[in-house]
């Protein structure tokens, strides 16, 4: 009966796995499509990380595939090998939007608007919300701390989602200069402190780390 329950609950947070890759998949190609066509850095930045986030997703989804085969205790070379793609990903992504920020502000370019920013975000901050709440429910049930640390990276997620909404709706509203290229020096920031993670995570190989991206 109880392994009956633990085939189930890392069932389940596979499918929660899934649902996270194609969220950030839809998410990427449509913020990066208006943040091009509106002229916005952080919805543009904000979507490039949704793309690296897929990368990530990737990487758990085969953890947790592999957990439903036999017990796991460390990565292994195809999970290895994601986690440093993804870090050059951030750290590539982090260096791109520090260089697009200062040249939004050199240039005095603005976004056209921000509501597409707006409507992104608001439905991101649920989606993630629902996802870090429910791995971590299904973490917990199953003692499994890459799972929890999994939901840990998607409440990361939650955290950009707010920082896209904040200057979104401050550019939206009263047109503050540069609030959009502070917004993307934000999610630069973030970039950085995954890609930082990804490396040491992957250098580790151990599964029983407790960084806030396993």
């Amino acid at each position: 009966m109880e392994n009956n329950k633990y085939k189930k609950r890392l069932h389940y947070a596979l499918i929660l796995s899934f649902v996270t890759i194609g969220y950030n998949l839809i998410e990427g190609i449509v913020s990066t499509f208006f943040g091009a066509s509106d002229e916005t850095l952080a919805l543009f930045g904000f979507g490039l990380d949704s793309f690296v986030e897929v990368l990530s997703g990737i990487g758990i989804a085969h953890m947790i595939y592999r957990m439903k085969r036999s017990p796991v205790v460390e990565r292994d070379g195809f999970e290895v090998t994601a986690l440093k793609i993804t870090g050059t990903a951030l750290y590539i992504l982090a260096a791109g939007l520090v260089v697009g920020a200062i040249l939004a502000v050199v240039q005095g370019s603005e976004p056209e608007t921000t509501l597409a920013g707006i409507v992104i975000a608001v439905l991101s901050i649920l989606t993630m919300y629902f996802l870090y709440r429910e791995k971590i429910k299904v973490g917990e049930k199953l003692d499994s701390q890459p799972i929890i640390s999994d939901a840990k990276c998607t409440k990361t997620c939650f955290y950009l989602s707010f920082i896209l909404l904040t200057s979104s709706v401050l550019y939206e509203l009263w047109q503050i200069p540069y609030v959009d290229a502070l917004g993307s020096l934000g999610i630069a920031w973030y970039a950085w402190k995954e890609g930082k993670e990804a490396f040491e995570n992957a250098k580790s190989k151990s599964l029983s780390c407790s960084s806030d991206c396993c």
